[in-house]
């Protein structure tokens, strides 16, 4: 199986960071970002925990654990999903990212936050599919207002 991680480039998550024009001592701790995955198989939990690894203070989570505020309050977001071969138009990721998008995305205020997506599938076993649910997650943040970056 071919892995293939899209839409994501330390370079790209570096420029999410806030760099303040001068010193200030009341400079605060900022939640920069936030990185999300849904995995089936562990291949997207390991693309997750990759990218973690190179953002000082990250760290990957399960969308099924995640929370609102978690969403919200970040000042930027990295998400994941792997794709399977549901051939659906909708719910492609066979992960709970799918009753996120459509349940729980809807009803957050993120617009205007930074959104970098990757996205894993198998190219071979599905290549009409091949990481359909990276699109899905880029529509549906989209529709929420968020900027996506790193395409």
């Amino acid at each position: 199986m071919k892995l293939f991680v899209a839409a994501i480039s330390i370079t790209a998550v570096h420029s999410f960071a806030f760099v303040p024009s001068r010193p200030s001592a009341a400079l605060t701790q900022l939640d920069a970002i936030k990185i999300f995955y849904g995995t089936s198989t562990g291949n997207t939990e390991t693309c997750a925990g990759y990218i973690a690894e190179n953002i000082d203070g990250a760290e990957a989570e399960y969308i099924d654990d995640a929370k609102d505020e978690d969403f919200t309050g970040a000042d930027a977001l990295i998400v994941g999903a792997p794709t399977w071969h549901t051939g659906s138009d909708e719910q492609r990721s066979g992960t709970p990212w799918d009753d996120w998008l459509y349940d729980t995305l809807p009803s957050l205020d993120l617009k205007g936050k930074k959104v970098a997506i990757f996205g894993c599938g198998d190219q071979e076993s599905y290549n009409d599919y091949y990481c359909d649910a990276a699109g899905e997650l880029y529509d549906k943040f989209v529709e929420a207002g968020c900027e996506v970056y790193g395409f």
